[in-house]
């Protein structure tokens, strides 16, 4: 991989190995994994548990850092920046939604979806979290505490507070995992069409067949490394 190709990626990982140290000894969780990431691509990772596909994008997004190789994220050498700094940079360009929403407990859903955008100094923070949670079909929602949302609703919230900023790259770990198949497939809808709307990049992973059939590229894990 040369570097002129890497400032057009988001996300380029190269030869990247991450080993954890467990009580039985030295665990290899990826295993020399190679993946590019262009500008706008939908990507899913699938694969069978334990695969390595949620460490993959721990790596990727720099919350874990690789044991060897180099994984690159718009262009930077996330080893070459501490904990603050892979913070700073993925401030407001690379969001992340997780299967278990993650929402504070004591903020309501516009505080859940404005309070980073707060943090991160963006202006009328209220106003486009209210936006957000409209484009999601919250609008009736706005003052209801996470007990008070659905696990669908919960899913919309986190995705409004993902997407509020305008990331170029969204990290989604099996975002429907946790909803009942409907309510998994309306989600879904929403995800591919707001990333498609910001022309934002997305790495998704996901054990639904259906759901990866959506992405235009599908990557393939076992054991640690891609497959195909």
């Amino acid at each position: 991989m040369t570097d002129d190709a890497q400032p057009a990626a988001p996300l380029v990982l190269d030869a990247v190995t991450l080993t954890l140290p467990s009580a039985a000894g030295p665990v290899n969780i990826l295993r020399g994994v190679d993946l590019v990431v262009s500008a706008g691509e939908r990507v899913a990772v699938i694969g069978p548990s334990g695969s390595g596909k949620s460490s993959l994008i721990a790596v990727g997004a720099g919350l874990e850092e690789p044991t060897a190789g180099t994984a690159r994220l718009f262009g930077q050498d996330l080893a070459k920046l501490d904990e603050d700094g892979r913070a700073r940079l993925r401030r407001g360009r690379a969001a992340l939604v997780f299967q278990a929403f993650h929402l504070l407990p004591n903020m309501t859903a516009e505080e859940n979806v404005a309070t980073p955008l707060e943090i991160a100094g963006a202006r009328e923070a209220l106003s486009v979290a209210r936006d957000w949670l409209g484009r999601v079909g919250l609008s009736g929602r706005l003052t209801h505490y996470p007990h008070q949302l659905s696990g669908g609703e919960q899913q919309r919230v986190a995705l409004a507070r993902a997407l509020a900023a305008r990331p170029a790259l969204l990290f989604a770990d099996e975002p429907t995992g946790n909803l009942d198949g409907a309510t998994a497939a309306s989600v879904a809808d929403l995800m591919f069409s707001l990333v498609a709307e910001l022309g934002a990049a997305l790495v998704m992973v996901t054990h639904d067949p259906a759901l990866a059939s959506r992405a235009d590229r599908i990557v393939r894990m076992a054991d640690g490394r891609v497959t195909a």
